[in-house]
C-alpha cells in the first residue's frame, strides 16, 4: 500500500529551516555559555594572580633589601681582607717587651749593655743576595729608617739582635754567647768583636782605672723557619 504525503513542499522546507535555526541557536547558546564560563575562570585566575602579586610585593622588597645587605657585607669582607693583607705585611711577629725580658734574664750583673738594636732583615735568595736593606729598631726608641733613607722592610723578615756593652772579662762574654744559644728566643749568636779596654771604676777623680772587656754580639730571634 503506498503512502500519500499530503504536506506541501513549502511546509516541509519551512520546517527544515526552523529545525536548522533551532540547532544553530542551540550551538550558539552553548558557545556563549562556554565563553562566559571561560571569562569567569580567566577573571578569577587574574584576580588570584593579582592577589598573589600583592602579597609577593613585600617579600620582593624584603629580598631586594637582603640582596643589598649581602652586597654590602661582601664589600666589607673584601675591604677587611685587604686590610688583613696589609696587617700581615707590616706585622713584625715579635714582642719587644718579651725579648728585653729574656735579655734581662740572661745578662747577669757582671755585664752592662750600652746598646740593644733589632734589625729587620729580608731573607736572602738562593745566591745569598739580600732582597732588601735592613731597618733598625732601637730598644729605647721608635722605628727608624735604613741608612739609605728607606722604610722598614715589609713581609716575611727576620730580626737580627745586636748587643753592645762591657763585661768584667772575656769569659763573661763567652758565657753570654752560650746563654743566648741555649735560649729559645735566640739563635746564631756570634761575637762581632771583643777587646780589652780601660774604664774608671767610679765617679771620683782619684778612682783607679779598671780593665774590662768591650764586646758586640749579634744573634737572630728564633721566630722564623727556613724552608
Amino acid at each position: 500500500m503506498k503512502e500519500i504525503d499530503f504536506l506541501p513542499e513549502w511546509y516541509k522546507s519551512s520546517r527544515r529551516q526552523q529545525i536548522s535555526y533551532h540547532t544553530q541557536y542551540f550551538i550558539l547558546g552553548c558557545i556563549f555559555v562556554a565563553i562566559m564560563f571561560w571569562n569567569f575562570i580567566a577573571a578569577r585566575s587574574i584576580s588570584k594572580a593579582a592577589a598573589d602579586l600583592t602579597q609577593t610585593a613585600p617579600k620582593q622588597v624584603g629580598a631586594e633589601g637582603i640582596l643589598r645587605e649581602s652586597a654590602g657585607f661582601k664589600n666589607q669582607a673584601s675591604q677587611l681582607q685587604g686590610k688583613s693583607g696589609i696587617l700581615e705585611k707590616i706585622d713584625s711577629r715579635i714582642n719587644v717587651a718579651d725579648v728585653l725580658a729574656e735579655l734581662s734574664f740572661l745578662i747577669d750583673k757582671r755585664i752592662a749593655l750600652s746598646k740593644v738594636e733589632l734589625k729587620a732583615e729580608k731573607f736572602t735568595d738562593k745566591k745569598g743576595r739580600k732582597i732588601n736593606n735592613d731597618a733598625l729598631l732601637s730598644a729605647g726608641g721608635e722605628n727608624q729608617q735604613t741608612p739609605g733613607g728607606k722604610e722598614a722592610p715589609l713581609g716575611n723578615v727576620r730580626f737580627k739582635v745586636v748587643l753592645k756593652g762591657i763585661a768584667l772579662n772575656a769569659g763573661d762574654v763567652a758565657e753570654l754567647i752560650c746563654r743566648l744559644e741555649d735560649s729559645p728566643y735566640f739563635c746564631q749568636a756570634v761575637p762581632s768583636f771583643s777587646r780589652n779596654t780601660t774604664i774608671k771604676a767610679g765617679i771620683c777623680p782619684d778612682t783607679e782605672n779598671r780593665q774590662v772587656s768591650e764586646f758586640e754580639i749579634s744573634c737572630y730571634l728564633s721566630n722564623y723557619q727556613v724552608n
